[in-house]
């Protein structure tokens, strides 16, 4: 990689994962490793995304029902940088790196309590009615 490329897969970036079990979700970059480490020898990306969008939600359904309607079930990863397609969008004011900590994907009990963090964080700024398109399915 030409040292003088510009960084722009950064903290905060909204991707699209376009292999694997997650093929077709949107994620946001928690943090990045351009060079690798000891695990992976690749340039990759530690990523928090949504695995199970809510539901559409109607002015007559009951407060359980829309509370049940707005789960977000969230994933974090670690993926290379050849499996992620970033976007135009930015989830700024998210603080997603304090929530998911380096061994995150290394370690389950510390993965588990990261996706609770970012489940929460997720489900609150859904709620806020920003960044709309983030928490809406991809069609395609």
């Amino acid at each position: 990689i030409c040292r003088y490329m510009v960084k722009f897969l950064k903290p905060g970036k909204v991707v699209i994962i376009l292999n694997g079990r997650y093929a077709g979700r949107k994620a946001v970059i928690v943090r990045t490793s351009d060079e690798g480490d000891q695990k992976r020898k690749y340039g990759h990306a530690i990523v928090a995304g949504i695995d199970r969008y809510p539901l559409k939600v109607s002015k007559s359904m009951s407060q359980k029902k829309l509370a049940r309607r707005s789960r977000i079930k969230p994933f974090v990863k670690a993926i290379n940088f050849n499996h992620l397609m970033p976007t135009r969008y930015n989830l700024d004011n998210l603080d997603l790196k304090t929530a998911v900590p380096g061994n995150a994907t290394n370690n389950a009990s510390a993965r588990r309590r990261a996706r609770v963090a970012v489940k929460q964080a997720f489900e609150t700024r859904y709620q806020s009615g920003k960044n709309r398109w983030f928490f809406q399915k991809l069609r395609f």
